[in-house]
């Protein structure tokens, strides 16, 4: 397969070309030219933003993500790191139920109001002490009109 321009690249990753230049100025992805104006990849650059994707998705920062990419463009991941992001995810997973468990009887709650509620109150005391925990909003994948995720 002969070079992808970066709007071919950014097509086929379902990124915008802008994600394609801050991962590029993060070192995750280089190109390999440019042609005219427009950067070239080689078509193996496609694996390495599936994998990019892949570490967004399990909650790994940019920079968690950099340092498992060798400058061949092969994964090199920390075992210990994917053990411990496992880890953290099975507690978000579980903490999440317990939420999840509590909205649905809060709402289907025979109690005349919430404040009268056994679980609710449970709920409620929980998440006043920081034993539930408050759900981090994703960053996006790039660039963002107010400043740079990751």
């Amino acid at each position: 397969m002969t070079e992808l321009d970066i709007a071919d690249v950014a097509q086929r990753a379902g990124v915008p070309a802008s994600t394609l230049r801050f991962y590029e100025e993060k070192g995750l992805i280089t190109a390999s030219g440019r042609r005219g104006l427009r950067r070239q990849y080689d078509p193996a650059v496609l694996d390495r933003l599936a994998l990019i994707a892949l570490g967004r998705t399990a909650g790994f920062s940019l920079d968690e993500i950099a340092r498992m990419l060798a400058p061949d463009g092969q994964p090199a991941l920390d075992r210990e790191m994917l053990a411990a992001k496992a880890e953290e995810l099975d507690r978000t997973i579980r903490e999440l139920g317990v939420l999840r468990d509590s909205l649905r009887h809060a709402a289907a709650c025979p109690a005349p109001s919430h404040a009268e509620c056994p679980t609710f109150r449970r709920l409620l005391e929980a998440a006043a002490s920081g034993a539930v925990a408050v759900p981090r909003r994703r960053t996006g994948l790039g660039p963002r009109t107010t400043g740079h995720a990751g």
